[in-house]
């Protein structure tokens, strides 16, 4: 990473919470709100998760019905993929931001700021492209809803991982790209690259593939909106540096505008009695703080004054 990012945390300080915290729901809040705003209708959307479908099957990548059809026969499997859809995204990535801010400061700023432009990237794909998951194509499409068939199990009602009753607060066309999968992936990254032991460099690898298949298996999301996830997180990455080296000259702008030097209007900057002095130099018969001159003072005073004497006879 390049000075300008590294410049904020150079001495291993950290954000403070206070401003953390607010900066993170605003984005959070951007995303949310987004996501209602863009529901897009229905027609397009189906039309856009029908048109995924056709290139995967043309492309042969097309593993979701087969995992559908696994997790819905397999409550032991469902279930715990319901819980993990409806959770781990909402729990997981704050606990790594969290531990991120408290354990490796020096890199907090840096990828919170990847995790954020790629959310805000993800947001755009779902303004541009509403897309209708799996589970909302017509039957004839093969897929099940497992968190509606599982959903006595759970908080959530027949409108994926909302709390019953909140169903009409999502934006259940918002499955391109996936950022369940994009989040995971992040995540994934920060505790490989961070993490010490061996376990949290297994849970790195295992998490995000988990995720992958949760969200194809409980038919939410298709292996492209997977793959979109992927190169959304790919993007935010190449955005970040230049965005925190732009964040660091509005904030090297503010602090050059906010301050004036003494001397900004040509005056010297250490002028006493009409002279210049140089630093650390005393002007004789300058007074000390008990309004006396020093002895060293009071000798060039006399000194200088046997000089002028000389001179005039």
């Amino acid at each position: 990473m390049d000075a300008a990012a590294r410049r904020p945390t150079a001495a291993g300080s950290r954000p403070r919470w206070w401003t953390e915290l607010p900066l993170l729901a605003l984005v959070y809040a951007a995303y949310s709100a987004g996501r209602l705003v863009a529901r897009g209708d229905v027609h397009a959307a189906t039309g856009h998760g029908e048109t995924i479908l056709r290139w995967e099957e043309l492309l042969r990548i097309d593993p979701e019905r087969a995992l559908n059809r696994l997790f819905t026969s397999t409550p032991a499997l469902g279930i715990p993929a319901d819980f993990a859809y409806a959770s781990l995204h909402y729990l997981v990535t704050p606990a790594v931001l969290i531990w991120l801010w408290h354990r490796r400061p020096a890199h907090y700023r840096t990828l919170r700021t990847w995790l954020m432009l790629a959310t805000l990237i993800g947001l755009i794909g779902f303004t541009l492209l509403p897309t209708a998951p799996p589970r909302l194509l017509d039957t004839g499409s093969g897929f099940a809803d497992t968190m509606a068939r599982f959903s006595s199990y759970g908080w959530w009602g027949d409108d994926a991982s909302a709390p019953r009753g909140l169903g009409g607060m999502t934006n259940q066309f918002a499955a391109m790209p996936s950022l369940h999968v994009g989040w995971a992936l992040w995540c994934g990254a920060v505790l490989w690259k961070h993490g010490r032991s061996r376990a949290t460099r297994a849970l790195a690898v295992a998490y995000p593939l988990v995720i992958v298949l949760v969200v194809m298996g409980t038919a939410n999301h298709y292996l492209l909106d997977a793959l979109a996830g992927t190169a959304v997180m790919g993007l935010g990455l190449l955005l970040t540096r230049p965005a925190l080296r732009l964040a660091e000259r509005v904030r090297g702008t503010g602090a050059e505008g906010g301050s004036v030097s003494a001397g900004a209007a040509g005056t010297p900057a250490d002028v006493s009695g009409g002279c210049e002095t140089s630093a650390g130099e005393r002007i004789p018969r300058q007074p000390t703080r008990r309004g006396r001159p020093t002895a060293a003072a009071a000798a060039s005073a006399a000194a200088a004054d046997d000089r002028a004497a000389a001179a005039a006879r």
